[in-house]
């Protein structure tokens, strides 16, 4: 379990920075070697699910082939033990143009100051009819 000083919404702050500047190995560089990741969509309830950090890099990866341009921001964040929840708006373009704007979060856990554990969800956008 992580100390409360080694995983602060600062923490938090630094991966959503990470993220929006597409920089791969500094978001590993936050990921514990046994982290997990599940992705919003995917063929299991908890979505696709990568495990260690090969797969994850993997994940994430594709994460930013499927929205070259996605970024994160109106986040929020906030820790509780080894716990950290964010949340934000994604924007992005697919490759095929399709402008992506959707809330979502990321539900995080911490061992020993690295991500064990980022579960991520994304609410639904239905076009009307």
């Amino acid at each position: 379990m992580a100390d409360s000083e080694s995983v602060s919404v600062e923490t938090l702050k630094a991966i959503t920075d990470a993220f929006n500047a597409h920089d791969l190995d500094a978001i590993m560089e936050f990921m514990a070697e046994d982290c997990s990741l599940d992705m919003p969509r995917g063929p299991d309830p908890w979505g696709r699910r990568y495990t260690g950090k090969a797969q994850v890099r993997e994940g994430l990866a594709s994460r930013f082939k499927g929205l070259p341009d996605v970024h994160y921001s109106e986040g929020r964040h906030w820790v509780s033990g080894n716990l950290g929840v964010s949340e934000w708006l994604l924007t992005g373009t697919t490759p095929d143009g399709v402008q992506i704007r959707v809330r979502g979060c990321d539900h995080w856990e911490f061992r020993n100051g690295k991500v064990l554990r980022k579960d991520s969800y994304w609410k639904i956008v239905e076009k009307p009819a």
